[in-house]
């Protein structure tokens, strides 16, 4: 018998659990006869209509106007006033669409705190889901909150098992409810076409670029990054360091790049629509973040069979990078421990690289939308 998968994930950037979402979704049309359902709280997935046209997967608008477009985006405050505004318009709309639809799995990607009190208060007759990604701080409000509702969450999936392993500790919900789901990062046809159709990108042919990608956001660490390539640049002129993505700290990294005087060498490039491309021409992928989960770029970078250098951070990258082996990792966020795996990467010889960049290959399969459909499908039976 098939089943009906609400998936609530309301977003004001494209952070990584939009592909998530997207991805979990069209594994579930392929792979399956349930049907999976985007709520679409305030506009924000206007834009991807067309791919969810395509895939035969079902929206509901809790509005017919958007207006995602007109909240602020960038910024702790303005970001959070920003999420108030979406709890409250979609109180009502959500508490009418779980009252409709009867029966159902409901997947809380965002926003979790609005659909917990919903399914407290309110008599709904679905399973609520809860996905905890990235960094939770387990702080007393938190804490108390997942506690007092725990009996009306299902059960709770986390992308990685780092994260899984501290929710375990914590002792908030049951263990035999917590369960770990690898996100569904690329389809293996969907990379095959992108490597097909790779765009020749305009990078320095006679330099090894470096490639960082993300939001310019405190929780990228771009400021280190630039601090810690300058260091090394000094001795290795025939490094470059480009980065992509757009946030509230590009204006300050702008600002620091001049400031050190590296514009021949490190390049903002803003939103790149298809990264594939640039991952293709790159080198060695960089990934400086303060936290992670688990790291989305980093898959992608090893299927463009990048070499990857990665912080140790929770909660991800030593899961991917398996304790450094296909890859290098450095202290999260120590003064002059990147700079190393510069070195350390400059000094490897050709085999030792192309088989560190083999054995990541094989470890990111998890993260393919068929391999996440068949973790999905083991819980939910």
């Amino acid at each position: 018998m098939s089943k009906t998968f609400f998936y609530w994930s309301p977003f004001l950037t494209h952070v990584g659990t939009v592909k998530s979402t997207i991805n979990s979704a069209i594994s579930l049309k392929k792979y399956s006869h349930n049907e999976p359902i985007i709520i679409n709280a305030c506009g924000e997935w206007d834009e991807y209509i067309d791919l969810f046209n395509f895939n035969e997967i079902k929206v509901i608008n809790l509005y017919q106007f958007n207006y995602k477009k007109f909240l602020p985006k960038f910024g702790f405050l303005k970001s959070r006033i920003s999420y108030i505004i979406i709890f409250i318009l979609s109180f009502f709309p959500l508490l009418g669409l779980l009252r409709k639809h009867k029966n159902c799995f409901f997947i809380a990607h965002l926003i979790t705190s609005l659909p917990i009190f919903l399914f407290k208060i309110f008599k709904i007759e679905n399973e609520l889901i809860l996905r905890i990604s990235g960094m939770p701080k387990l702080n007393f409000f938190r804490k108390n909150f997942w506690k007092i509702n725990k009996q009306k969450i299902s059960f709770i999936t986390c992308p990685s098992l780092q994260l899984l392993k501290k929710l375990k500790n914590a002792n908030i919900f049951d263990d035999k409810k917590i369960f770990f789901l690898p996100d569904a990062i690329f389809q293996v046809k969907d990379f095959v076409n992108q490597k097909k159709s790779n765009t020749i990108i305009d990078l320095a042919k006679d330099k090894k670029n470096i490639l960082g990608i993300g939001r310019l956001t405190r929780q990228k660490n771009f400021g280190y990054l630039i601090n810690e390539f300058e260091s090394f640049s000094k001795n290795n002129s025939q490094f470059n360091l480009y980065i992509l993505g757009d946030g509230e700290e590009k204006e300050k990294l702008k600002d620091l790049i001049n400031k050190k005087g590296l514009n021949n060498k490190i390049f903002l490039l803003g939103n790149i629509k298809n990264v594939f491309n640039y991952i293709l021409n790159a080198d060695v992928f960089v990934l400086s973040s303060l936290w992670e989960d688990p790291g989305f770029v980093l898959v992608e970078a090893g299927l463009g069979n990048l070499f990857v250098i990665s912080s140790d951070c929770p909660n991800g990258p030593k899961e991917i990078l398996n304790e450094g082996k296909n890859g290098l990792l450095f202290e999260n966020n120590k003064k002059g421990a990147l700079e190393k795996c510069f070195y350390d990467y400059s000094e490897l010889d050709d085999v030792k690289k192309l088989l560190m960049k083999k054995n990541l290959k094989k470890n990111i399969s998890k993260y393919s939308i068929y391999r996440h459909f068949s973790y999905f499908k083991k819980i939910f039976n």
